[in-house]
Parts: C-alpha cells; structure tokens; sequence
C-alpha cells in the first residue's frame, strides 16, 4: 500500500517546483492538503484560495495563463469538470490555454457524500473537449509524476485523483509520457482498466493465472488512448474486456472501441465493464462505502472476475 494519498503525492511534487519557479500558481476551491498549507505559508504570492467558487476559479486561472504562469486549479472532481464545464471549454479549451484542471475523489471516491459528489462522466465529458488531455491516475507514482509534468505541459489538462489509498503499480523511474503501460504481459487476451480500477484488474489477472487462465493487464492512463501503441500491443488479441468505475457512454471502453473501429480491428472481440446508463444514478443512494455501490452495480471483485471469466471462455 503506498504510504502517501495520490492527493499529498501530487501537490508535494509540485510544491517542490513551485518553489523554483516563481510562475508556478495554485488555485484552490476551498480545498486543502499537507503541501497546499505550505505553499500558503511559504509561497503566498502564489497560490489562491477563492472559497466555494470553482467557475471564478477557472476565469482567474484564464487570467493569470494570459500573462505566462503556470495555473493549477483544484476542487472535488465533479465541481471543478462539471460546475466549471463552460468555463473549461471557453476559456482554456477553445483559447489553448494550458491550465491543469486537479480533480480529487474520481468515480465513488467521496462513497457517502451521495450522487452529487460521484464522478462517473468526466473522462466521457472532458475527452469531448478540444486541445485538452486527460491524466486517470492509478497510483501516487503516477500522481508524483503527472504532477512534474503538468508543470510543464503547453496544453491543457485535467488530472483525476482517486481519494482511496491505494496501492504503489509502478517504481519512480516509469515513463508515462506514452499513455499506457502494460502491467501484465499478455497475447491474446487482455483487460484493459483505468484509474482504481487498474489495481482491480491486476488483482483478478493474478488469481485467474492460478486457475490457468493467462491475461494480460494495460492500464491506459492517458487521453486520447495512444491508438498506435496500443494496437502494437494487442494486434494478436482475440478477446478484450475493459473495466472502468465510470459510465459506460463516453469512457475507457468508448475510447476503445474507437480505435479498434477506426483501425479495422472489429474482429476483436471487446466486453466493456462499468456503470450502464439504464442504472443512472439510481444505485448511488445506497450508502455504506465504496464496496457496497461497487457491488450494486457489479464491479465488486467476485461479479468482475465472473464476468471475466465468462467472456474469456
């Protein structure tokens, strides 16, 4: 298990820059963590708190990417895509501009708050945006590492931050900047998983090979899905399943379907596994934690790996 919250993880990183690069800015919608403190103590002339107003966040972030900082601009997932949808595509989107979006709490990562602090649109909504990228993060390496990177980046984007801790996938010295990594060596078959979900996938992959069967395991942690690299990696595969903690429309599994489609790869067989629209948000009044809305909609790990199982078979 990592020891740090892929939150901490990542404002550490940046912090640590910030206080090299005076252009660095943080703005934060009434949001706070460990690193977000000291950048308030110790680097006040650059970071922002403008209370429980994401939309005002997004247009002073526009501002101040104007005149050359590098903006951050931070709250809980579903506020700072969805509140901040128009603003998103007007003011940085549609400019260029290149201001990272930090979202905390992707998918049932605030379990108790209710539907309103769910977050299961945003890949589908933000991949439709121009001139933006999207980072879906699986581990504090990763967090750490996205974090260095947007310091850097000359687009926009969007990084979603799981709020669980969870456990460490990669080392510190991964290469992200493909998009996708293979976790899992495979040939054939493979499951295909984002965010939270990675370390989910790789869990079932590793007890599957204990009863013979072998898959492999990418986690596709950027958008636009890298379609070269990806195609390289599965041009033997036969059967795919993809498995995301989002609505099915618009998401991990869309995105791969599109590429399979557009590359002449419909052969391939793909099952995609997540939150049907038919469900909406029905199932995310049911309260007791993570495990149990994953279990209504069937991504708990005895209904994935049963799933899996049947549509490799």
């Amino acid at each position: 298990m990592s020891s740090l919250p892929q939150r901490d993880a990542f404002w550490n990183r940046v912090f640590d820059i910030a206080k090299k690069d005076r252009n660095i800015m943080v703005i934060t919608a009434d949001m706070g963590a460990p690193s977000l403190d000291q950048f308030r103590k110790d680097l006040p002339a650059q970071f922002v708190n403008v209370g429980i107003a994401e939309q005002n966040a997004v247009t002073i972030a526009a501002g101040l990417a104007l005149s050359g900082k590098k903006v951050f601009t931070y709250a809980i997932a579903p506020f700072i895509t969805l509140r901040c949808l128009e603003q998103i595509r007007v003011e940085s989107a549609i400019m260029g501009l290149p201001i990272t979006f930090v979202g905390v709490g992707a998918g049932f990562g605030y379990p108790d708050s209710g539907p309103t602090h769910h977050m299961l649109e945003d890949i589908a909504i933000m991949r439709a945006l121009p001139n933006i990228i999207i980072h879906s993060i699986s581990d504090s390496v990763m967090a750490a590492a996205i974090g260095e990177r947007s310091c850097g980046l000359k687009i926009a984007n969007y990084v979603r931050l799981d709020r669980q801790l969870l456990p460490d996938l990669y080392d510190s010295a991964t290469d992200f900047s493909p998009g996708l990594t293979v976790l899992k060596e495979g040939t054939d078959r493979f499951l295909v998983a984002t965010g939270s979900m990675t370390t989910t996938a790789l869990a079932i992959a590793r007890r599957l090979e204990d009863r013979g069967l072998s898959l492999g395991v990418i986690d596709v942690h950027t958008f636009p899905l890298n379609a070269e690299l990806f195609l390289r990696i599965v041009q033997s595969a036969t059967k795919l399943v993809s498995i995301e903690e989002h609505f099915l429309a618009g998401g991990l599994g869309s995105a791969v379907c599109e590429v399979l489609n557009d590359n002449n790869r419909g052969s391939v067989q793909l099952a995609r596994i997540g939150l049907s629209m038919e469900q909406g948000f029905t199932g995310c009044y049911h309260y007791g934690g993570r495990d149990v809305l994953r279990k209504q909609y069937g991504l708990d790990d005895a209904s994935l790996e049963q799933r899996i199982v049947r549509h490799f078979a």
